[in-house]
């Protein structure tokens, strides 16, 4: 067992959505004081970063509107591009399959890794394969799966799930990896310091014999390119260069919505991607291959085009926009919700405001339980993600849309806190009488409240301060505010005796309607 526990401490059964609510969730990991301090320092340290590096983009804009319209248009075209990346992968020697769902892109997987006659493999960073659970798939055949991207494997040894898209591992601290190493880690010396120099010197020498004793390995896609065939990884440790050229046999599992129409259109992420998940400006290892070339590389290339509940995204107008995006992560970083919950809070391995709209689309609001309705309410619809978004995904726009499913969607409206406050507030809104009398009832608490906050209200405002606390009412509200100031104005402009020659004495301009003279 490690040093330090598993976090969650229970495997969950699926992947793509464990556990219970968000809202239940989150309250045991705002208790975790260390997790928020993990998480706090990484993310205002990327964040930081990718500020500075988009800044030094003139055109930085102007890429994230071309990253837009390229997924949009991809979307538009998904059958067609999708045939057309088949026919070309296909054409340079590789082999394409289509998986509908988890379970058969396993079953798949599974298929090649034993015909390739291997009991290991080693594998490159992928969100698809930690969606399909196939770590744990290949384990219960008897297949060993050794991640070999540094936050990967820590999660790995761990026993942990990811709880970042980009950084699965932020939830852990340095000593924490050091003590994971020491239990967990093959030949690590006790005296492993927790130095990041230390700790990756530790994990290559690890990794190094995997890599040269591997005859299978499997990937994940950053992108894909329809017009020539082309899959291409993202990285930055030098592990995707390894898996992806030294093993005989190469399988990538990719989702549909990877692909792109032509090779330029790469230009196009090549920039928005680094900076948006890394703050690099270029990241260390870009690699791409199509198909197989003979003494060179992977001899058999295998491409598993997994679904899994994207067809069914795709078909929501509104929706469809979460297959935009490019798991960079840069709406993770800059969201308030999860700096303070974490990620494993969502139950499942897409985190983030990204999760909370592309999970329940993958798995369908039209019959979802609890737990996965309740992953578009996980925000506070500041719209920090779409500001930071590489490929301008209208995120608060899809959580208002998604709530509205989950509360409507497939019978009459179910009574709820939140539908009542929003019932009390339509009729407040729809009447300026009403409105008035609301304000001034606001305010008339806010004077006997004497400015102080309000910190426990009785039911159903309990809900609000179960979890935080009612800001100060003003004395008075803006509409009073400014009724007062009018009236103080017209008071003082009554008692100023007008000019002579009819200007106004604080202005110097002329009244309307005089002679010049001050008459009439």
């Amino acid at each position: 067992m490690p040093a330090v526990p598993p976090k969650p401490a229970a495997e969950p059964l699926d992947p793509l959505r464990w556990g219970p609510t968000f809202p239940e969730a989150a309250r045991g990991t705002l208790d975790d004081a260390q997790l928020r301090t993990n998480l706090r320092r990484a993310t205002r340290t990327i964040r930081d970063k990718r500020l500075a590096v988009t800044a030094e983009l003139p055109d930085w804009e102007a890429l994230r509107d071309a990253g837009a319209a390229i997924k949009a248009d991809a979307m538009d075209r998904l059958p067609e591009l999708l045939e057309q990346l088949e026919a070309n992968v296909t054409a340079h020697g590789g082999t394409v399959h289509w998986a509908r769902d988890a379970a058969e892109a396993n079953r798949i997987v599974t298929g090649l890794v034993r015909a390739a006659g291997a009991r290991e493999v080693v594998k490159v960073k992928s969100m698809a394969t930690q969606e399909i659970g196939l770590n744990e798939h290949l384990e219960a055949e008897g297949i060993t799966a050794h991640e070999t991207d540094l936050a990967e494997l820590i999660v790995q040894l761990a026993g942990d799930r990811p709880s970042h898209i980009l950084v699965p591992a932020i939830h852990r601290n340095r000593d924490e990896i050091r003590d994971v190493f020491r239990s967990q880690m093959p030949g690590v010396p006790d005296r492993l310091t927790n130095e990041p120099a230390a700790l990756a010197m530790a994990a290559r020498e690890h990794l190094r014999a995997l890599f040269l004793r591997a005859d299978v390995a499997i990937s994940g896609a950053n992108l894909a390119i329809a017009e020539t065939g082309t899959v291409a990884v993202v990285e930055s440790e030098g592990n995707g260069r390894m898996c992806l050229t030294l093993p005989r046999t190469l399988v990538t599992v990719m989702g549909i919505e990877k692909v792109l129409p032509t090779f330029r259109d790469l230009e196009v992420f090549l920039q928005l991607l680094p900076r948006s998940s890394t703050g690099e400006r270029m990241n260390p290892y870009t690699t791409t291959w199509t198909g197989v070339t003979p003494g060179d590389g992977p001899q058999e290339f295998h491409l598993v085009l997994l679904d899994n509940g994207r067809t069914r995204a795709l078909a929501d107008d509104v929706g469809r926009q979460a297959l935009h995006c490019i798991r960079c992560s840069a709406c993770l970083n800059v969201c308030p919700v999860y700096e303070r919950t974490g990620g494993h809070a969502y139950g499942s391995v897409y985190p983030g405001p990204i999760g909370a709209i592309l999970t329940p689309q993958l798995l369908g609001l039209d019959d979802a339980d609890a737990a996965t309705a309740s992953l578009p309410f996980a925000s506070t619809l500041c719209g920090a993600c779409y500001d930071a978004c590489p490929v301008k995904i209208d995120i608060p726009t899809a959580l208002v849309h998604l709530r509205d499913r989950a509360l409507h969607d497939g019978g009459p409206r179910r009574p709820t806190a939140a539908g009542a406050a929003m019932g009390a507030a339509a009729v407040v809104l729809s009447s300026g009488r009403r409105f008035r009398w609301a304000l001034r009832g606001a305010a008339l608490a806010g004077r006997l409240l004497g400015g102080r906050r309000v910190r426990r209200l009785p039911w159903p405002g309990s809900l609000w301060t179960a979890s935080r606390d009612l800001p100060a009412l003003p004395a008075r509200s803006f509409r009073g505010a400014w009724a007062a100031r009018v009236a103080r104005v017209s008071r003082a402009t009554r008692d100023t005796p007008a000019a002579p020659d009819g200007r106004d004495p604080r202005s110097g301009e002329r009244s309307p309607g005089t002679d010049g003279r001050g008459r009439p």
